[in-house]
């Protein structure tokens, strides 16, 4: 997501949660209605801006995207060890060219019982940067999910403690059109945990998977 899009889907998403000051901000309900704002500022977003990712011809059909409902199960807490060397490696993408990304250490957690590891990536040469980019592949691929995988982006934190939540998982934007170059999560980011949370297929190619 460019910054001019982020910036307008945290902004609605503010603005949908007013009146909510007097809630604990660690209910349940509030973190729901938090999730379910901020995709709706995305819808809005992607439907608006100049530099949406989903086609003008096809916003009709892909928005609202289409998501699992927000599971608090799928927020969870994390611990990352750096990676010392700054490791850099080819990652294959949607269009056939290898992308340069480098390695900047590995999360570790907990989730549905099963203790799993996903690599989180800057760009090459970006040791400094303020994201981390998470790709990842889960058993859903292809019939509920996208069949590239999914990705997650955090906030580089100076602890070393993360949270990792799921229900934020996003469809790369060569989901949406071919025209984007799109990462794909190397093998060693391939979950084998189902993950029932966040961005899912469009309803339409659900639907064409489950008459096969």
């Amino acid at each position: 997501m460019t910054r001019a899009l982020i910036g307008l889907v945290l902004g609605a998403a503010l603005v949908g949660l007013c009146g909510c000051a007097s809630e604990p901000t660690d209910s349940p309900s509030r973190y729901v209605r938090q999730i379910q704002a901020d995709r709706a500022a995305k819808d809005a977003a992607f439907r608006t801006e100049s530099h949406s990712p989903i086609p003008a011809t096809k916003r009709n059909v892909l928005l609202p995207l289409n998501y699992y409902p927000p599971d608090p199960s799928y927020r969870v807490p994390a611990v990352l060890k750096p990676d010392p060397q700054n490791v850099v490696i080819e990652v294959p993408t949607s269009t056939g060219k290898p992308r340069r990304e480098q390695v900047y250490g590995t999360l570790e957690f907990l989730l549905k019982g099963q203790t799993v590891k996903l690599t989180a990536f800057v760009e090459e040469g970006s040791v400094n940067a303020d994201r981390l980019f998470v790709p990842f592949r889960d058993p859903t691929n292809g019939t509920e999910t996208y069949g590239g995988g999914r990705y997650l982006d955090l906030e580089r934190t100076p602890t070393g403690l993360y949270v990792i939540d799921f229900n934020e998982a996003y469809n790369p934007y060569c989901a949406y059109s071919p025209t984007w170059e799109c990462p794909f999560p190397p093998p060693e980011n391939r979950l084998p945990v189902p993950i029932k949370a966040g961005e899912k297929l469009p309803k339409s190619e659900i639907a064409s998977h489950g008459s096969r």
